[in-house]
């Protein structure tokens, strides 16, 4: 009853064929035959011990030899391009490229954080992988004359562009303090000419107030007794 189920793919719940096969018997070859150089090794180093020479260290990745003196990286390392972004994993289960971090492709490594990643990238280990050593080329006297120089032509720029851009904002000052005091002296003018309307209008309802009266009789309201 139990062969007969179906499954989401309509496939036997049983079948397990689409799972990766692993060859057992190659990664047991490669297991023994990493035991028995660790074991030739451990002799060696009794050997080595027992002569007064230091023991031998694991065995270590075939390097090239530097040809060439540690050089200044001519390329932005891009580490905050993907700060804030979500990112689909191609390889999450497997070595090199695809994974989430940092990459190094000369090396084939990958690690998770930033701070990792420039200790690998300046560390002997990665030096030696792209055939650099740790060593930094000495400079000469004319180099060290030209970088002054170059120095003292950047800083002479800065300091003019700093004294530029003083006198640009010392006139817009000025621009703006002239655009205040025109519009003050506007207001205060559009103030006396409307408080003289009111004064020349009160003026003509009173004479208009006065007429009427004089009109009507009533020219006066005083006793006229002697």
């Amino acid at each position: 009853m139990a062969d007969n189920k179906q499954g989401a793919y309509s496939t036997k719940a049983a079948d397990t064929d689409f799972r990766r096969k692993w060859d057992k018997e190659e990664y047991a070859e490669k297991a023994r035959k990493k035991d028995e150089e660790e074991r030739l090794r451990m002799q060696e180093n009794d050997e080595r011990m027992k002569q007064g020479k230091k023991p031998l260290k694991g065995k270590k990745r075939d390097l090239p030899k530097p040809t060439e003196l540690m050089k200044r990286r001519e390329q932005d390392l891009e580490l905050d391009k993907n700060l804030g972004r979500t990112m689909v994993v191609q390889n999450p289960g497997g070595r090199g490229p695809g994974q989430p971090g940092f990459y190094c492709e000369a090396c084939n490594r990958t690690y998770k954080d930033s701070v990792g990643y420039l200790d690998h990238i300046n560390g002997r280990a990665h030096l030696r992988a792209i055939g650099q050593t740790t060593r930094l080329e000495r400079s000469t006297l004319e180099q060290v004359r030209a970088k002054i120089a170059f120095l003292r032509a950047q800083t002479k720029e800065a300091s003019q562009a700093k004294a530029f851009d003083f006198d640009k904002r010392l006139a817009e000052i000025r621009d703006k303090e002239l655009t205040a005091r025109a519009e003050k002296k506007t207001a205060k003018k559009a103030e006396r000419e409307r408080a003289r309307l009111e004064l020349a209008q009160d003026a003509a309802m009173q004479i208009d107030g006065d007429d009427m009266m004089n009109t009507m009789g009533f020219s006066g309201f005083g006793s006229t007794k002697k």
